[in-house]
C-alpha cells in the first residue's frame, strides 16, 4: 500500500498558474515527510505531467472550479482483450479527487466515479507522482 499523496491548491480556482503543491511521504525509517513547492520549483522535465493534472481539472462542468485536489498512487489490474476476466498484469495509476466551488460559494467533492478523466494512466503522471514522493 502507498501511503503517500500529492495536494494541489489552487488560491484562485480557474487560474491554473497559481499554485502550491505539497507532497506527503513516509521515508525508508517511516518517518512522515510534508514539502511544499511552488509552480517556479517544478522541474521542467515534470511540466508535461503537470499539465495533465490541469487538463483533468479543467474538464469539470461548468460552473465548478477546483480549489483543492488530492492524488493518490494506484495499482490497477490489467484485464486481456481476448478474456476480459482474466488478469494480465497490473500497472500505476495516479487518481484524483477534487474539491471545486461554484460562483455562490458552494463545495463540492469531484472523484474519477464522477470523472473517470480523474484516473491518470499516462507513465508520466505515475513518474510525476514518484518524483515528489519518493526522496532517499
Amino acid at each position: 500500500m502507498n501511503n503517500s499523496e500529492l495536494q494541489f491548491r489552487f488560491p484562485q480556482p480557474g487560474n491554473w498558474g497559481e499554485f502550491t503543491l505539497t507532497a506527503v511521504y513516509w521515508d525508508a525509517e517511516g518517518y512522515t515527510h510534508s514539502d511544499r513547492y511552488t509552480p517556479s520549483d517544478i522541474p521542467a522535465d515534470q511540466a508535461t505531467a503537470l499539465a495533465a493534472v490541469v487538463s483533468a481539472l479543467v474538464g469539470l462542468a461548468e460552473p465548478w472550479q477546483a480549489s483543492q485536489v488530492w492524488a493518490h498512487l494506484m495499482t490497477a489490474t490489467i484485464y486481456g482483450e481476448d478474456d476480459p476476466y482474466t488478469p494480465v498484469g497490473q500497472q500505476d495509476e495516479v487518481a484524483l479527487d477534487v474539491e471545486a466551488i461554484n460562483p455562490q460559494g458552494g463545495r463540492r467533492i469531484f472523484t474519477a466515479v464522477d470523472y473517470p478523466d480523474f484516473i491518470l494512466t499516462d507513465p508520466a503522471a505515475v513518474a510525476f507522482f514518484k518524483y515528489f514522493t519518493t526522496k532517499q
